[in-house]
Formats: structure tokens, sequence, C-alpha cells
């Protein structure tokens, strides 16, 4: 299962560095099936692997001029704070047992791992509908632009503490449609703001004693390796037309865990 993990990982890098987002939606789904990893520790390997990953991918967006570092400061700020307060103040005082009727119980992992689910179905649906209808209005308000924004910065941040993901399905709509980015110069500061979310929400949870780092250091290896290979596809191919495909494929996983946990 390891091998077909480490395949998957290769797939992780490769959707943040053509769409800037989604593969770290992927993260914690191989990480507990593949790696057999506990959910809640995925979270904290996730969010490595992710901001590692997206440090690099963010590079040659940087070169290029496609990172808006204002709006880095503006959407970031408010989701750094976010998942602090929620790694911190939150996630660690969940009960491992939150319901027990009988012989059915919704353990902490199950809850957190259900609620990833309903996040991937989320993205998926975000992803399949890519006009600009993905969920931000395009409707002009003025000034309040930059407090949707940071309203928004901050529910990523809240996502990106409990389950470990990137959040980049939410953080780009909003770069585009709302704050009026080009896709590419979204992409690129999703990237970037990915990278500080994970890596601080990473830092700020972070328990060595156990982290398998043999294990994180591969799979984030791979993920990198892979994200360049995404970075140079995007040069080639328009991401935004491998996007609902790869929705459809993030809802059948998500399905799949919701099934899984739930009935099996």
């Amino acid at each position: 299962m390891e091998i077909l993990g480490y395949t998957a990982s290769v797939l992780i890098g490769i959707s943040l560095g053509l769409i800037g987002g989604g593969g770290s939606i992927l993260t914690v789904p191989v990480l507990v099936y593949l790696f057999g990893l506990d959910a809640l520790l995925a979270t904290e390997y996730s969010l490595f692997i992710v901001g590692a990953s997206s440090i690099v991918g963010s590079f040659s967006y940087c070169k290029k001029g496609w990172v808006d570092f204002k709006i880095v400061l503006i959407f970031g700020i408010p989701s750094v704070m976010a998942i602090f307060l929620t790694r911190t103040y939150f996630l660690p005082f969940i009960p491992d047992i939150l319901i027990k009727i009988h012989d059915f119980a919704i353990t902490r992992n199950v809850f957190l791992l259900l609620l990833f689910a309903g996040l991937m179905i989320l993205a998926s649906y975000k992803m399949i509908r890519t006009q600009a209808t993905l969920g931000i209005s395009e409707v002009d308000h003025g000034e309040n632009k930059t407090l949707q924004a940071m309203a928004q910065g901050a529910v990523v941040g809240v996502l990106t503490g409990l389950v470990g993901a990137g959040g980049g399905f939410m953080i780009i709509p909003a770069l585009v449609n709302l704050l009026k980015l080009s896709m590419k110069t979204a992409i690129g500061t999703s990237l970037v703001l990915i990278s500080f979310n994970s890596l601080i929400g990473f830092l700020s949870s972070v328990n060595d004693a156990r982290i398998n780092w043999n294990i994180l250091s591969s799979v984030t290896a791979i993920a990198i390796i892979g994200i360049l290979i995404g970075s140079q596809l995007s040069k080639k191919i328009d991401g935004k037309k491998l996007k609902p495909a790869f929705g459809w494929f993030i809802l059948i996983m998500g399905i799949y865990i919701i099934t899984r946990e739930l009935f099996f």
C-alpha cells in the first residue's frame, strides 16, 4: 500500500502545481488509507507536506511576478490567526468519542474524516463548476471587498486547522471573483497563502514524538517532484480545463470516505 501511497503523492504535487489547489484535499486520505495513520496525525503530516510543496511551487510564480503580496497579507493574516486558534485551542479538546449509541460510535478520527469528506464534496462542486459562479459572487461590493477577503481567509484558516487541507479550492475563487486577480496571479498567490497557512499550522501543533520523519520527508520529497512537474505542465495545459475531471474524482473519494467510515 505504501508504494501506491508514494505514487499518489506525485498526484498531490501535480495538482498543486497545475491548478493551484485541490492537491491538498488528497493528502489526508492518502495518509490514512494508504499509510495507515490516524486522522489527527494525518492532518499534521498533511500541513507539512502541502506547505513545503507549495513553497517550492510558488517560486516560479514569484519570479514571473504572478504573486500579489498585498493580498497575501490581507487574506493571510486572519487565516493564520484562525489556524493557530483552531489547532491550539479547539482541535486538542475534541473528545476521543463524540457520540455513542449502543454499538455505534463516532470517534474523533471518524469525525475528522467525515468532516474532511464533506469538505471534499464541497471542493468537488466548486471544481466541477468552472464558470464565474464558482461559489463567490461577482457583484461589486466596493470597499467591502477587503473585509470579505479577510473573512474568507478566516474561514479557510479554520478549515485548514481542522482537517489539514490548504484551502486552495476556496482561495482561488475568492482571488479571481472577489479581488479580480488574473488566473495565473491567483494560482501563484494561492500557493504562497497555502504554504504559509500549512506550515504555520504544522508548527503550532507539531508533536515530534508521534511523527515518523522518514515517511514524512519521503512523501514531501515526492510531492515536491510532483509540483515541479505540475508547474511545467501549467505552461502547456490550461489547468481550468482539468478542474472538472479532478472535481469528479474528489467527489467519488469523498463519498467513499463517508461510506467506509459509517457503514464498514
